[in-house]
């Protein structure tokens, strides 16, 4: 199974994300199982790979702007 491995960096902190095919045309993207983080983040889906990161980034991206600092 191909696994495509995304880091992105938001509001300071650094995110792994893994994105694998459900079928050829579908991607699940989820953050990759660290010490630490929270695993019950629902997964994301895009036709590729790079649109499935980039909906779970844009969902980080917004529930971070959201936190209060």
């Amino acid at each position: 199974m191909d696994i495509h491995r995304y880091e992105e960096e938001i509001a300071g902190r650094t995110y792994h994300i893994e994105v694998h095919a459900v079928s050829q045309e579908q991607w699940r993207a989820k953050l990759a199982r660290r010490p630490g983080m929270p695993t019950a983040l629902m997964p994301f889906y895009g036709k590729t790979p790079e649109l499935a990161a980039r909906e779970l980034t844009n969902w980080l991206s917004l529930v971070s702007a959201s936190r209060p600092r």
